[in-house]
């Protein structure tokens, strides 16, 4: 099966896109007056490939649109993904799992105000303390941690009105 990477969605015509400044945020590092970066291993938001690593690890690739079965459908065919019947624990996305072990999942909208987004959800070990650090950083938490029964626990920061997913195992 095809892995799901972004050099495969942009071949398919679709760009994920990483807000500037979350992946320091997110990966742990920090700006320094000179404007270098550094790694600090006590930063909040340090992944679990331990401290030092630059990687960053989408658990979960949430797509919320009014046009489910078509997306399913479209990234079914180009990409080869065999989507599951809805989980209710994720809002009645349909997942299909992304090569990592993550999951992509596709929903429809759960209110009126909710407009169509792609938003990445990365892996921290402590959310509590990332949300914190995104709060600190400037960010809005407009969704606080939130246990997801049998998938870990996720948040919602929003930066520069780029949302940007949290998860923790």
């Amino acid at each position: 099966m095809p892995t799901l990477d972004r050099r495969t969605l942009l071949r398919a015509g679709m760009a994920l896109s990483v807000p500037p400044g979350a992946i320091a945020l997110l990966g742990g590092c920090l700006r320094v007056q000179d404007g270098s970066t550094r790694r600090d291993s006590a930063d909040a938001g340090t992944p679990p490939d331990g401290p030092g690593s630059s990687s960053m690890r989408v658990q979960y690739l949430e797509v919320v649109t009014t046009d489910v079965d078509g997306i399913c459908a479209q990234y079914a065919r180009v990409l080869g993904l065999a989507f599951r019947d809805p989980d209710p624990a994720l809002g009645g996305a349909r997942t299909a799992t992304l090569a990592g072990g993550g999951m992509l999942g596709i929903r429809a909208p759960l209110r009126d105000t909710e407009s169509p987004v792609v938003r990445p959800y990365v892996l921290v070990d402590d959310i509590e303390a990332a949300v914190s650090a995104a709060a600190a950083s400037g960010a809005i938490v407009a969704l606080p941690p939130m246990p997801l029964p049998g998938h870990g626990t996720c948040a919602i920061v929003v930066q520069g009105g780029i949302e940007c997913g949290l998860w923790q195992l």
